[in-house]
């Protein structure tokens, strides 16, 4: 385990952890914000990468698990992102729509930018959201962070505008 909330508990995907994140990224609807869902190989590439992050920093998107039911219900963590000319400390999330609506996402993005500020001493966190998607950019606002820039994100052949929210030590 990595971080603890009343609700939750957040540790590292792993492999077994495969058909919980189909479940969230091979659906439509949670998938929008990346212009549709992911195939098989592409659940295994992200499922990779992040095992590939714990490995280069010591974090990544984590598995979100509901303490009540002990199911994975969503991906929460700190990744390093591209922002313009940078790399910037970012959290993430992600969460299986039967959980929206209940506060976890908050839940566990505050616990991340604690663990940012008090374990890895970082300076500021943000999360980058596409501009459409109004309920991460609550979120965001919620854990206290500001609207910082803008700029266009590439994925998929598509310019997706994206909005950098900040937060400072």
């Amino acid at each position: 385990m990595i971080l603890e909330t009343k609700r939750l508990y957040l540790r590292e995907l792993k492999k077994d952890d495969f058909d919980s994140l189909c479940e969230i990224l091979q659906d439509e609807e949670t998938m929008y914000a990346y212009e549709g869902a992911f195939s098989d190989s592409e659940v295994h590439e992200w499922l990779s990468r992040q095992i590939s992050r714990y490995n280069t920093w010591n974090f990544g998107l984590w598995a979100v698990i509901l303490k009540e039911t002990d199911k994975l219900i969503g991906q929460c963590g700190l990744t390093m992102q591209p922002w313009k000319e940078s790399e910037v400390l970012e959290i993430g999330y992600l969460f299986n729509r039967a959980y929206w609506h209940r506060g976890f996402a908050l839940e566990a993005a505050t616990a991340c930018k604690k663990y940012a500020f008090e374990v890895l001493q970082a300076e500021e966190v943000c999360s980058i959201i596409r501009d459409t998607n109004i309920p991460s950019q609550k979120v965001a606002l919620r854990n206290g962070m500001i609207k910082m820039d803008s700029w266009i994100k590439h994925y998929k052949g598509i310019d997706m505008p994206h909005d950098r929210y900040v937060i400072y030590r």
